[in-house]
């Protein structure tokens, strides 16, 4: 099997926070279609858009109040064709960011169910209070209850996350139907797929009480059950064995065998799955970042590369920390530890995803205080603790290091006033660094990450062995990775270093990539560099 999406280059854009076209200090549709030739000159062919539906944006889109519409904030109707338009003009495809677990509370479905309006009445997950309380202990993802009393019905609704996103209920087959049409009317509209938003929790199993041993208390009876693949099939079956599309799941805390399930071709659910573990190991009970271990990080990425067919390739998105500030070292190795990354990326197994600003080496933010975000899970979890009695600056410390927002700071373009992201004061503050890390600084600078990126990305998309080798790891120790990406005709060998240390090794080859100028490689790794090696 060789798919379209298995031979391209990803770029997953937050279009709050790309480009404003109309100063308004908020990212937009038109301001995407304005650098549309810059992600075809980086080499990009397929791009993750996420949310631009209309939503009353408590969680910045992902609170959908109409599917088949686009929030004004970010343009019309009209200008998604067009983005749709330009986009397929220079060969560039579109996923947009369906989420299908919840909508808004201000979506008419909602309006309807709450009222017990036919057929609303049992689109959400209702339950009457048990002794006057929530009807079970669940726990929302985003800390708290994981359930609301509303007036008006007199019953509670589920929430696995912020109190304005009612799950839906997908043992309501009117549910599914309505998902299948919004996916219909955005196909016929010529995008190329969907990433399914939290995709492995959709289908709740029972409503009993949940397991006090869970982080998310309750997760037993929602989490990656039989009822999720019945219903991605039923879905690809119906809508999208019709063309040649394509689809990505997200799906926290995922085995590799949960995970193998849910990609297994033949039956018939996705193409891909984002799954977190790699992005978890320096983590600990989800809220604490602890320090960086190249080894676990290793180890779970050749997990996966071992046990998946295929998979989907990605250190960044807009939920979660640059990687270059959570993996590396930006203080004293910023522009190594981003390319020595690059390599990584697109030299593993699967199709590989960029996120906004990655390729320029992006880093967190360096906010002072909680109030200069405006992530509702940061922001949750700062009142949580702050319930706990844990100090304001112990809170901000834990808080600064995970929160969402360092993924979601205007897209540094140029070293004018906002980054060159807007003429107006942006939705959230730049990050400061911004006048030297920044797209126009790089464009002519050919030692700059992002044009280490452009000839990285031009090299896998030219190599056979990087887009459709086998592979095979060679060695992990406490700082390097090697492995090999292997064909019949050619063998490549990638050593990583993801440490302050020089590490040794003793590989024989033509050096084909450095992250570092050279054309020659010693027995040692530098600190942060990564290299190709080609196999004579």
């Amino acid at each position: 099997m060789n798919k379209w999406w298995m031979n391209e280059i990803a770029y997953q854009i937050y279009p709050r926070s790309f480009k404003d076209s109309n100063d308004d200090g908020i990212g937009d549709i038109k301001g995407i279609i304005s650098k549309l030739d810059y992600l075809k000159d980086l080499g990009i062919k397929l791009i993750w858009l996420s949310p631009v539906f209309k939503s009353p944006q408590k969680d910045y889109g992902y609170d959908i109040s109409d599917y088949k519409d686009i929030d004004p904030m970010y343009g019309t109707l009209d200008d998604m064709d067009e983005l749709i338009f330009q986009a397929q003009k220079r060969n560039i495809k579109i996923i947009m960011d369906l989420v299908m677990n919840h909508t808004s509370n201000q979506h008419e479905w909602f309006e309807k169910s709450r009222l017990k309006i036919e057929p609303y009445t049992d689109y959400y997950i209702w339950e009457d209070p048990v002794n006057g309380k929530e009807p079970n202990n669940w726990t929302s993802i985003f800390t708290g209850s994981a359930w609301e009393f509303d007036e008006i019905r007199k019953q509670y609704y589920l929430h696995l996350f912020a109190v304005e996103q009612p799950d839906l209920n997908f043992k309501n087959e009117r549910v599914v139907e309505e998902i299948k049409n919004v996916m219909r009317f955005w196909l016929n509209k010529g995008i190329a797929g969907f990433r399914y938003d939290a995709i492995n929790l959709i289908y709740k199993t029972t409503l009993e009480q949940g397991d006090k041993k869970h982080i998310f208390r309750g997760q037993e009876h929602y989490l990656n059950q039989e009822g999720n693949h019945k219903i991605l099939n039923d879905i690809y079956k119906e809508v999208l064995s019709e063309g040649d599309y394509f689809t990505v799941g997200e799906a926290g805390f995922t085995s590799p065998e949960e995970a193998k399930l849910y990609c297994d071709h033949q039956r018939e659910e996705l193409d891909t799955l984002f799954t977190f573990e790699h992005t978890q190991t320096n983590y600990k009970y989800r809220w604490i970042r602890v320090k960086f271990k190249p080894k676990k990080f290793y180890k779970a990425l050749v997990k996966y590369q071992n046990i998946l067919d295929w998979n989907v390739l990605f250190f960044e998105n807009h939920d979660l920390i640059r990687s270059v500030s959570q993996f590396g070292d930006v203080k004293k190795y910023w522009k190594q530890s981003a390319k020595s990354l690059a390599l990584l990326l697109l030299t593993l197994k699967g199709t590989p995803f960029i996120y906004q600003g990655q390729e320029i080496g992006m880093t967190n933010f360096d906010y002072k205080d909680i109030n200069e975000t405006q992530d509702v899970e940061s922001k949750r979890l700062d009142t949580l603790l702050n319930k706990k009695r844990v100090p304001k600056r112990l809170r901000w410390f834990f808080i600064s290091r995970i929160s969402r927002d360092n993924a979601r700071t205007p897209m540094q373009w140029n070293s004018s006033k906002y980054a060159g992201f807007s003429n107006h004061k942006p939705w959230l503050k730049p990050v400061n660094n911004f006048s030297y890390i920044n797209v126009e600084q790089q464009k002519n600078d050919s030692d700059s990450i992002l044009n280490f990126y452009k000839d990285m990305i031009k090299y896998r998309q030219n190599s056979k062995t990087l887009r459709e080798g086998k592979f095979e790891i060679y060695k992990i120790t406490n700082k390097l990775m090697v492995f090999k990406r292997y064909t019949h005709e050619e063998t490549l060998c990638i050593a990583v270093n993801l440490s302050r240390r020089k590490q040794k090794i003793n590989l024989q080859g033509k050096l084909v990539f450095n992250s570092e100028t050279g054309d020659s490689l010693e027995k040692y790794l530098n600190p942060y560099q990564a290299v190709i090696l080609k196999q004579i």
